[in-house]
């Protein structure tokens, strides 16, 4: 199981009542004795992977200008950097570190739907991405050496910003606060909260913990979209009643009406809903990654492998959750939706939820909903069997 809440002497309620979106917090020592899940050369390694989201970005504080690079790169490529002002940022660490994912869940009094990942930064002294804000929760963890976080403002969309920049840099920004942040420290910025973290010393490594977000105006198109999808082409706009018009050219108050209602009662489907909203925030970060249909596993083969005491373990990657439904529950899959209603079947979906390893003793194997679960979730790459690189290679 996860560890404690690392908020120190608060409490979450208080966490989340008195700060959560609304104000920063400092918290020295959350962590103690902390170990960064990577090292430096590890995180360079990472950056120099193909299907890992890396970015280098360097500031020239004479000629005032920021350049940044997009990985992977070449190993050579550090060999080469300055020895000020720059800094590496590594994205969803946890889907390759198992000891990434293992921070994340440090952090599960908020719900696994709103993580995002765990990114993690590399800087020597002076590096760091410029004066910007975020438009989700973070928490900052300092993994090893010394940084300074300025903060304080609040911005959005309209706020000024340089033009010049390949990032995002508030070029009006004044900070109102700024604390140093050692190994173990904590610190907490809600969304839109202006801030700028200068790395002091040349092993600056910080940890970001990343919430999502979802944007209303990507909501309500997704939305619209999937209910699209799901109502027949030959469901349209009718008035039986119509009367003769007195203005051909007025689009009359009735109308309007009449269309309104129409819409309304398809955005009113709440069981649509729900199922969207699942399969939308349950969506892998990196989809082209997915494994979906690479192989195939009967009920007999995972039976098996569980009788020869078999484990199977969750894709660091994946993002799993489960939703009340009318009858029984929806359980939620990197963007996958699997309705379920025996009450074995339900019981393993909440314990998946919690990325906790799948043994025998978590099966009823007499329950055929549980069995086919698994076997689903293995073909999907969800599951894969412990130290088993290739996933579902046991089920071949």
């Amino acid at each position: 199981m996860s560890s404690p809440f690392p908020l120190g002497d608060m409490s979450v309620e208080t966490f989340l009542r008195d700060y959560w979106q609304k104000k920063p917090l400092v918290i020295r020592n959350a962590f103690t004795d902390f170990q960064p899940p990577v090292s430096a050369d590890e995180l360079a390694g990472l950056a120099c992977e193909e299907d890992v989201e890396s970015r280098l970005i360097a500031f020239d504080p004479e000629a005032d200008q920021w350049n940044m690079e997009q990985g992977p790169f070449d190993e050579a490529r550090f060999g080469k950097l300055p020895p000020r002002h720059w800094t590496l940022l590594v994205q969803a660490v946890d889907h390759w570190v198992p000891a990434a994912g293992e921070l994340l869940r440090r952090f599960n009094f908020i719900p696994n739907w709103r993580v995002d990942d765990l990114m993690i930064s590399y800087a020597v002294q002076g590096g760091g991405v410029g004066p910007h804000y975020d438009n989700y929760d973070v928490f900052l963890i300092q993994a090893s050496g010394t940084r300074r976080w300025e903060f304080g403002g609040w911005y959005d969309e309209h706020s000024p910003r340089r033009d010049d920049a390949p990032v995002m840099i508030l070029p009006e920004w004044q900070a109102e606060e700024s604390v140093e942040l050692h190994p173990g420290d904590l610190l907490y910025l809600p969304p839109r909260l202006g801030h700028n973290g200068i790395a002091l010393t040349d092993d600056c490594m910080t940890c970001s913990v990343g919430f999502r977000a979802p944007a209303t105006h990507e909501m309500l198109r997704s939305f619209s979209d999937y209910l699209g999808e799901r109502i027949g082409h030959d469901e349209r706009y009718s008035d039986p009643d119509l009367t003769a018009a007195e203005d051909a050219g007025l689009i009359s108050e009735e109308a309007l009406s009449r269309a309104h209602q129409l819409l309304l009662a398809k955005l009113q489907d709440k069981q649509a809903f729900r199922e969207w909203f699942g399969s939308l925030v349950t969506e892998p970060k990196y989809p082209e990654q997915s494994q979906d249909g690479d192989t195939t596993v009967s009920d007999d083969e995972l039976r098996g492998f569980f009788d020869e005491n078999g484990v199977l373990l969750i894709n660091e990657g994946s993002r799993l959750a489960w939703s009340a439904a009318e009858s029984g529950l929806l359980l939620f899959t990197d963007g996958h939706c699997h309705s379920l209603d025996s009450a074995a079947a339900m019981r393993l979906a909440k314990q998946l939820c919690h990325y906790q390893p799948v043994t025998q003793d978590d099966l009823d194997a007499a329950d055929a909903q549980s069995v086919q679960l698994l076997c689903r979730l293995l073909e999907q790459g969800i599951l894969y069997a412990e130290d088993d690189s290739e996933n579902t290679e046991d089920f071949d």
